[in-house]
């Protein structure tokens, strides 16, 4: 392997795409971890009392 300094403008190509790469790998795990908590909310919901949730009466004022 042969270490060379490389060109400025390639040097700064490589960072940007690198800086790219980076913001797109944060922004999928920000909606993973949005759809992971989703999902166990909705589980939550499903598996537990309902009356807890909606107690008898609360639609009216």
């Amino acid at each position: 392997m042969q270490r060379r300094i490389k060109p400025y403008l390639q040097q700064q190509a490589e960072d940007a795409s690198r800086a790219e790469q980076r913001r797109v790998f944060r922004r999928n795990q920000v909606f993973g971890l949005l759809i992971v908590a989703a999902v166990i909310c909705v589980w939550w919901l499903f598996h537990t009392n309902p009356k807890w949730i909606f107690p008898p009466g609360w639609w009216r004022p």
